[in-house]
């Protein structure tokens, strides 16, 4: 971290500038070239020329153009943010077009400027935020604002990483295509729903994050539902049947099960509970399940509970419980007649903290648990109590995975700071894999097949250039993937 000082700003239409610093962009039109090193605040100002900013801009930028243009005050002018160039190359005609696919202006607007000058000069800025926005008088005229008082910054706050600069900076230089326009398009389509549906507004960060335009993810809510999956042991451990009955059943819900019975008596239905006679939950999809739940204190379980599921299981689901998973939700301990009906009939017997810690593992970190992997756990032997043991391994290999692939995600961005490079060829990664301190050895293609999953637009935590072989492969640092324990 260096301290800066910077008393000019340099002004630029205000919607480029809000490209700059929401990281869409990288680059400013400047009316001459520019010293690598120079530092200016960013001044926001008026679109020159004569084009409409809506014939200015592309369309996936329009949204953003608008409300930094409605934001112009024609008395004070807000400084938020400031710049160090680091670089700068001259475009003609012939390159407009390749400039137009890597930035926020339309080919046509470029068109115009190069009208009245020989080359357009882009200037290559690396943008870093103000601890607090700076008020001033609007300045009327001139390239240079000087500002009211000197302003003493540090670059501590990059707009992007130093790594995912360098990468933005090789493409426009060497004028290459965009890897996802198509996502540019949707990103653009989610600004006016992000303001008021959360899930647009995260999506909206996470595609923001995948294409470069952001480094660090917002700051994620928990998961509103922690609050009730927090209280399922406790309620397990209650006398409070009905509630516990009524979280198992939005824990299966949140797990991704799925039931479309509307039979109160074989439900999923959290508000609808089975009640007398009826089965306590029920599971469809993706494959049948079927329980019982006991809360209790400190008494143990009779042999009633089993008996229970195996009676109510034959009366309304008939033929189809014997092709079902059987569980039941216990806190106390099974006594011995109850222990050999489990263990007879196949019932997996899973305490209230166990379904809590599977529960809130898949709140914490979504896409964690595959419930066609935690199936087999509940199909093969042993059942009984000691099936219990059997949700926790799977718990523990899957925090396991998830320690992996963050250790990996880690590596890439380690690596790419230390050694100032944009990507990092496979064989490398591997090698430096082997000398970390990793959770666990892994086999050259286990590996490569952990970083085409870590490097998939559904998860975007890298990104992949596909390279002659597999070992030529690079892969570049987009976001973090934090565990939480």
């Amino acid at each position: 971290m260096s301290l800066v000082n910077i008393d000019r700003a340099i002004r630029l239409p205000a919607p480029d500038v809000e490209g700059l610093i929401q990281g869409r962009m990288i680059a400013a039109i400047v009316w001459r070239t520019f010293e690598p090193g120079e530092q200016y605040a960013l001044y926001p100002g008026n679109v020159s020329g004569n084009l409409p900013y809506d014939q200015y801009y592309r369309s996936h930028f329009l949204p953003a153009a608008q409300k930094a243009l409605a934001q112009l005050d024609s008395d004070k002018v807000s400084i938020k943010a400031w710049a160090r160039c680091e670089g700068w190359q001259m475009r003609d005609s012939e390159s407009l077009e390749a400039v137009s696919r890597l930035t926020v202006w339309k080919t046509e607007a470029l068109q115009q400027i190069l009208q009245q000058r020989p080359f357009i000069f882009v200037a290559y800025l690396r943008v870093y935020l103000l601890p607090q926005p700076l008020e001033m008088p609007v300045h009327p005229s001139g390239n240079f604002v000087s500002l009211p008082k000197s302003l003493n910054v540090t670059d501590s706050t990059p707009v992007l990483s130093e790594s995912i600069f360098a990468k933005r900076r090789q493409k426009l230089e060497k004028l290459e295509p965009p890897e996802h326009p198509e996502l540019e398009e949707l990103q653009s389509a989610l600004v006016h729903l992000s303001t008021t549906n959360p899930k647009a507004k995260q999506l909206d960060a996470e595609i923001k994050i995948f294409l470069g335009w952001s480094e660090n993810s917002p700051t994620a809510k928990p998961d509103p539902d922690l609050a009730w999956i927090s209280a399922i042991a406790q309620i397990g451990n209650s006398s409070d049947g009905n509630t516990f009955e009524k979280l198992v059943r939005k824990s299966f819900i949140k797990l991704g099960f799925a039931n479309s019975n509307n039979k109160p008596e074989a439900s999923l239905d959290p508000e609808s509970t089975g009640g007398a006679g009826g089965l306590d939950f029920y599971c469809e999809t993706p494959y049948q399940v079927v329980g019982e739940c006991k809360a209790t204190k400190s008494e143990t379980v009779a042999d009633g509970t089993p008996a229970q599921l195996i009676k109510l299981g034959h009366k309304h689901l008939q033929e189809q419980y014997n092709c079902c998973i059987k569980i039941i939700m216990a806190a106390g301990q099974l006594n011995g007649h109850a222990k050999k009906t489990a263990i007879g009939n196949h019932m997996n017997v899973i305490r209230p903290e166990t379904l809590q810690k599977l529960v809130e593992l898949k709140a914490k970190q979504p896409g964690s648990i595959d419930l066609m992997q935690l199936k087999p756990c509940l199909e093969q032997q042993p059942f009984g109590e000691e099936a219990d043991a059997k949700v926790n391994r799977y718990i523990d290999e899957v925090r396991e995975k998830l320690k992996v692939r963050s250790h990996i995600v880690q590596l890439v961005k380690d690596f790419l700071e230390r050694t100032k490079s944009t990507s990092v060829e496979f064989n490398q990664l591997h090698g430096a894999y082997a000398f970390s301190m990793s959770p666990q050895p892994l086999k050259y293609e286990e590996m490569h097949e952990i970083l085409i999953e870590l490097s998939s637009p559904l998860t975007g935590f890298l990104g992949r250039i596909k390279g002659e072989d597999l070992g030529r492969d690079r892969f570049y640092f987009l976001r973090d993937l934090p565990l939480d324990d």
